[in-house]
């Protein structure tokens, strides 16, 4: 019996759109939120955590930008 942990979500599209309606609502703007949702090289929960914490969107996305500029698709 497959558990969520053993569930490959890579490359389901689902994930995209609900990685990027999140970041939306956080504040986000779309074409951000578009680009961040379909790399999940960016971690979804800190982005948000530091948008709430009053940080500005672009800021937080340079903050945990990946060091190497490799894209890790979702």
């Amino acid at each position: 019996m497959k558990t969520d942990s053993d569930l490959d979500l890579t490359g389901d599209p689902n994930v995209v759109v609900w990685r990027e309606r999140r970041l939306e609502a956080a504040g986000f703007a779309g074409s951000i939120a578009g680009a961040l949702a379909a790399d999940c090289s960016f971690d979804l929960h800190r982005l948000i955590n530091l948008v709430e914490s009053g940080c500005p969107p672009e800021l937080a996305v340079r903050i945990l930008a990946p060091l190497e500029n490799e894209s890790l698709p979702c």
